[in-house]
């Protein structure tokens, strides 16, 4: 009997997995180095759908010691089987293991390390991607979160027409989007500038990056708490999604999607 593929990636998520890289990846504190292995892995907690660096403890220049975590426990905000994405804390832990402080000079990064009891990734520390200044893969910057080597972003031009509207509302219209797939989120339909109503748009303080497309600015509709942000662009794009730049998308989610004036069922596993 043919298997379908993705279910099998569901069916993993309960479990601690982990990927070996054969890239370079460093850490930096200010102007300081303190992670730098050739031999690092990305690890997948049970149930996070992003992978974070761990790296053999002798590539740490950092000196280690027991994290106190005190009477709190990080995983109480953490609703029951919730698929876990970059907004939980690095500290909601669910493998067992013991969580670390580091130490690298005057830089004290307080639970910024887990040890996994796992004996797969023994002499490994898993370490928080935001408690770090930067990342490097190589000589290139990795910003958000390390990427996925089973996670793909593909842009495709099309000429079918999509309009979308917050409860009526028609916000943008258009008959030359860019559909753009990306694993586990629903599509995103990418809208001319020239084809979004910006008098129903007001420019949001909201910021976000992405590590497959860049960092994006956010628009909310005016007047309209459901519409707080929105819509986003790209403004800067990474070089993998250049055809992103200056087009503007909409969260299908909170949306009312109509391709070829056929109203879209949106399927999500993460609500934005």
């Amino acid at each position: 009997m043919a298997q379908q593929i993705s279910p099998s990636f569901w069916e993993l998520l309960p479990q601690l997995r982990f990927e070996p890289t054969p890239r370079r990846v460093r850490a930096q504190l200010g102007n300081n180095t303190v992670v730098d292995s050739d031999h690092a892995y990305l690890v997948y907690e049970p149930r996070r759908v992003t992978p974070v660096y761990a790296v053999p403890a002798r590539d740490i220049s950092a000196e280690l010691k027991t994290h106190d975590a005190g009477p709190e426990d990080p995983l109480a905000g953490v609703p029951p089987n919730a698929l876990m994405d970059p907004r939980y804390p690095f500290s909601a832990h669910t493998a067992p293991g013991q969580p670390l402080d580091l130490q690298a000079g005057s830089h004290g990064l307080p639970g910024a390390g887990f040890r996994a009891d796992d004996p797969d990734l023994a002499d490994y520390v898993v370490l928080d991607f935001d408690a770090f200044d930067r990342w490097l893969e190589e000589d290139d910057e990795i910003k958000g979160h390390p990427r996925d080597p089973f996670h793909r972003v593909d842009a495709r031009q099309s000429s079918r027409s999509v309009r979308v509207h917050l409860g009526g509302q028609l916000l943008a219209e258009t008959h030359q989007p860019l559909f753009v797939y990306e694993t586990m989120l629903p599509p995103r339909t990418y809208f001319p500038r020239e084809d979004v109503d910006w008098d129903a748009l007001g420019a949001s303080l909201t910021t976000s990056v992405c590590p497959y497309k860049g960092t994006a600015n956010y628009w909310s509709v005016t007047g309209r708490p459901e519409g707080t942000d929105l819509a986003w662009s790209y403004e800067s794009v990474l070089p993998d999604s250049a055809q992103l730049k200056d087009l503007v998308s909409f969260f299908d989610e909170r949306t009312d999607v109509y391709v070829d004036d056929v109203r879209q069922e949106i399927t999500s596993l993460f609500r934005f």
